[in-house]
């Protein structure tokens, strides 16, 4: 009978072996993770299980909660039941039950340490949740903050306009600074050198474009940025909803979409060489471009030097020409375009410098597409130290602060929680129960990590600004009493310098998106040649609008500058070579006059009623109806205000 017993204790006590052995493992590892006082819990655990092992296996402890009546029967009747050593021991786990009649006692000992365990490992835990990193607390703002050491402000040139401040300058000489007239004979010697190759219709033959023209076809496009139709042809209709008189003035239709067909930026033959580096790594994508672009840029730089505040931002040109360099955005405003990476003035938006994304590059530096953006577009010698920059959180990265801090250039912007560098303590952060207007900071040597509760939370860095002050700002929130009040929320000076200062290259955008010239095209090079227009136009205006202020006048507002831009672009340019456009003349010398002595032979169609008529206008050469049941003539006239 003892054998009976030692054959059915035997599989129990390999199972409560290895059950020791797996609690014994957890609590060593536990042990090593944690600090010494949950070591010191968890060894006082293995000393009791050990002690556990040591009594059952001795068989001095009871397997089971029962009498020992049960035991004494145990011992007298033989197992007669299937043998359990044969079953898998899931299943034995699985059949066993606190039931009386169980064949297989539980040991209380696997619940036991199984609770010591569960204890152990939720202290560790909380104390690893606790303590984050190392020697980070985020502070609030009872901790006081140094203030770092503020920019001087250095310059390379005067910030604003580089022109005679008192002189007196007109649209016309302010857009010629960005669109030279050495510019714009390149522009007419690659596009009469495509427009003789291209060949012509006898019907209409080429003839090559001039200065002249040039600037009656760029004075056309704003006045389309001005006054929009649906397509280019619409400008030389005629009829009650159309009949502009511009367009007509200047030039004719059929040679506007001439120059259209025919405009080219760069010369067929580098466009030729180009094309057969296709493949290869010499291949130029912007080479179509490369001519306007480059002096644009320059033309930026040279008429213009930024204030203190800058900013650097992306700027999409929408277009959906099929070209290697067009991204496509999802949930942005401008899905498919063209990318440009701008830095502008933050406090005029005026477009100083700027750069077309051709694709992911080839060479890496190691820190980061966004870390090149901003280090090609910051040129130190070409514009000095000292200055702020604002960015968003595509751009802000600690490593980049510190190097452009070491080049004297100061830095502000928001952060993602995400970025390699930001303090990853959770020790007194921002949690749900954070009112609004909370802040809380860390400071790394010159970098500040702050974060801010608003509507949501915001997250910046920053290498010019102390943690926290005085200021404030209104917000709208519900009391107690369910009611909307205007209250006063704090607001570090990190967070308002940002909101004034980051939308540099927004304000530059939205300037162009008021009256933007960009027209569908099929190709490529002729949408960015709309841009540049709208880059020099707005550059233009905001020159027109510091030299106004700083002689006290008041400046014209954008759309009138653009009015003005035109007319003086018109005058400069020649009239067509079609049909002349006679001055209007007064009511006096209107007169209605037969087209030819017979009546029958010489009708033409009116322009009024579309109707056959003989009769025509002296001075108009229009021909219209002059009968009583149809007085077309007097009817155009009065539409016309003649």
């Amino acid at each position: 009978m003892a054998k009976a017993t030692r054959r059915a204790v035997s599989p129990l006590r390999e199972e409560v072996e290895e059950e020791v052995e797996e609690v014994e493992e957890c609590v060593r590892r536990e042990s090593d993770e944690s600090g010494d006082e949950v070591s010191e819990v968890n060894s006082d655990e293995c000393v009791s299980g050990s002690e556990a092992e040591a009594m059952f296996l001795e068989e001095h402890i009871i397997l089971d909660g029962q009498s020992s009546d049960v035991d004494s029967d145990m011992e007298q009747t033989p197992d007669t039941s299937s043998p359990l050593d044969k079953r898998p021991r899931g299943a034995e786990r699985r059949d066993r039950t606190p039931s009386g009649d169980e064949s297989r006692p539980r040991a209380p000992l696997r619940g036991s340490v199984s609770r010591r365990r569960t204890r152990s490992t939720g202290k560790a835990r909380e104390k690893r949740k606790g303590s984050g990193t190392s020697g980070e607390r985020w502070n609030d703002v009872d901790v006081p903050d140094v203030t770092p050491r503020q920019p001087t402000f250095r310059p390379a040139n005067s910030p604003g306009p580089r022109l005679i401040r008192t002189a007196m300058y007109t649209a016309m000489e302010l857009f010629q600074l960005f669109f030279s007239t050495s510019v714009l004979h390149g522009i007419i010697r690659n596009t009469n050198d495509f427009g003789s190759r291209r060949g012509s219709a006898p019907a209409n033959p080429w003839t090559d474009l001039t200065l002249e023209e040039m600037f009656s076809f760029m004075s056309v496009l704003i006045y389309m940025s001005i006054v929009k139709c649906s397509s280019f042809t619409d400008y030389w209709r005629g009829g009650k909803l159309y009949s502009l008189p511009f367009p007509k003035q200047v030039m004719t239709g059929k040679r506007f979409l001439t120059i259209c067909q025919t405009f080219r930026l760069s010369s067929v033959a580098d466009d030729a060489a180009n094309e057969e580096k296709r493949g290869t790594a010499a291949f130029d994508r912007l080479c179509k471009i490369k001519p306007l672009y480059q002096e644009i840029r320059d033309a930026c730089k040279r008429n213009y030097h930024p204030g203190q505040e800058i900013s650097i931002d992306e700027r999409m040109v929408a277009s959906k020409a099929r070209v290697g360099i067009r991204q496509d955005t999802k949930n942005k405003p401008v899905r498919w375009g063209y990318k440009l990476f701008v830095l502008a003035d933050s406090r005029n938006g005026y477009t100083w410098d700027f750069f077309i994304y051709e694709g992911k590059p080839k060479a890496d530096g190691g820190k980061g597409f966004a870390y090149d953006v901003v280090m090609e577009l910051i040129e130190t010698r070409s514009l000095g130290t000292g200055y702020k920059l604002f960015v968003d959180a595509f751009y802000t990265s600690p490593t980049l602060f510190r190097d452009l801090l070491r080049r004297k250039i100061w830095s502000c912007g928001t952060i993602r929680a995400t970025r390699s560098g930001f303090p990853k303590g959770k020790d007194n952060r921002l949690d749900w129960k954070s009112p609004r207007g909370t802040v809380r900071w860390i400071r790394k040597d010159s970098l500040l990590f702050l974060q801010w509760r608003d509507t949501r939370d915001v997250s910046l860095c920053s290498t010019l600004h102390a943690a926290h002050g005085k200021d404030t700002v209104q917000r709208r929130a519900k009391g107690p009493d369910g009611r909307w009040a205007v209250k006063d929320v704090p607001i570090p000076p990190v967070v308002k310098e940002y909101n004034q200062c980051t939308g540099g290259a927004d304000l530059s955008d939205a300037l162009m998106g008021y009256y933007k010239i960009l027209h569908k095209t099929q190709k490529w090079y002729k949408t960015f040649f709309y841009r540049f227009m709208d880059i020099a136009i707005v550059n233009a205006f905001i020159l027109h609008k510091e030299l106004a202020k700083g002689k006290g006048e008041v400046p014209m507002h954008q759309k009138a500058f653009r009015e003005t831009l035109a007319e003086e672009l018109a005058e400069f340019g020649c009239r067509p070579t079609g049909r002349p456009v006679c001055p209007v003349p007064s009511r006096a010398h209107h007169r209605p006059v037969h087209i030819s002595g017979d009546s029958t032979a010489g009708r033409l169609k009116c322009r009024h009623c579309h109707a056959k008529t003989p009769v025509k206008c002296s001075s108009c050469e229009v021909p219209l109806c002059f009968v009583p049941s149809r007085d077309c003539y007097n009817d155009w006239h009065v539409a016309k205000n003649l």
